[in-house]
């Protein structure tokens, strides 16, 4: 596997696209609960991937291969769809920026590490390497250039949500890469990108509207305080982070691996640090080009090991 530019695109583009669902997220969800912003996300995400996906569902046909399939499409759609934002949401409430970036950040090594103990892959020093740059790079991006900051960290209630979110993230990449046989080759059905996504929204939005609804059982949220800024703030999170991303970083991790995919991942908060200072009005920094060198630097690393493994 060779870094094309356009596979960088692909890989690259998801993580501009979260972390502009980080930054709209967290002022969405002063005016709507959570699990809410994440059901509405998805709900509105299924109704303008049904066109496209329509084939999934459009027959009996259809309807009985997702039903033969309904255990790990259940699955993807729980992790994918219905928790993942969910958890991220949930733990902006309780825990800071700080936190819940730098835990995401560690998605390379759960994903190595999940690799190795459940598909049998072993990471090479180069992917080692090449992960602990990026991580060098992120945690100069949090700590905004001084690295002593990262020792105030504490460990709260929304760090272990977002612990829990990245753990299903790793398990939904190597699901892709590594599917079961009834979704492989001959045995898995003709699905495009989009029927594909719809499969695993029968499942996700029905994760996601229960966990809502089961929440407000529990304990019930304020009213929603609806603005046409919510209105956009929901239908952006629906179309970007949703549909563009999810359909770039299927291809990317199916293209590249999710070892090489969870390197771009740590793109995110770097993209997420550059966005939230525009938005505070706050011009980019030195550490920002460095903390960036080392990010590209640790891509590069793991994709020189990618390209040695590859056969000739």
């Amino acid at each position: 596997m060779q870094l094309t530019p356009h596979l960088v695109v692909m890989l690259a583009t998801p993580p501009l696209m979260w972390a502009c669902n980080a930054v709209i997220g967290r002022l969405a969800i002063e005016s709507i609960g959570p699990l809410w912003l994440n059901a509405l996300r998805w709900v509105v995400a299924f109704a303008l991937l049904l066109p496209l996906g329509w084939a999934a569902l459009g027959t009996p046909a259809a309807r009985a291969q997702i039903w033969e399939r309904w255990k790990v499409l259940s699955i993807l759609g729980l992790i994918g769809v219905g928790a993942y934002n969910a958890l991220q949401y949930m733990a902006l409430r309780t825990s800071t920026p700080l936190n819940v970036t730098l835990i995401a950040s560690s998605s390379p090594v759960w994903t190595m590490l999940i690799g190795a103990l459940a598909y049998g892959v072993i990471p090479t020093r180069l992917q080692l390497a090449g992960a602990a740059l990026s991580l060098s790079g992120v945690a100069l991006v949090l700590s905004r250039g001084d690295l002593a900051a990262l020792a105030d960290v504490r460990l709260v209630q929304g760090d272990l949500l977002m612990l829990l979110a990245i753990l299903g993230w790793s398990f939904y990449s190597w699901m892709l890469a590594r599917p079961p046989a009834s979704m492989r080759g001959e045995a898995r059905p003709a699905w495009n990108w989009a029927e594909f996504l719809v499969a695993q929204c029968v499942f996700g939005v029905a994760w996601a509207v229960g966990a809502a609804g089961l929440g407000e059982l529990i304990v019930p949220t304020a009213a929603f305080q609806w603005s046409w800024q919510l209105g956009a703030a929901i239908l952006f999170v629906a179309i970007g982070p949703s549909i563009i991303a999810y359909r770039l970083w299927g291809l990317a991790v199916g293209e590249a691996g999710p070892a090489m995919a969870a390197i771009f991942y740590n793109l995110t908060p770097l993209f997420a640090a550059i966005l939230s200072a525009a938005v505070m009005g706050e011009a980019p920094q030195t550490f920002h080009a460095v903390a960036f060198g080392l990010i590209v630097a640790g891509i590069f690393v793991s994709s020189r090991s990618a390209a040695r493994a590859a056969p000739k």
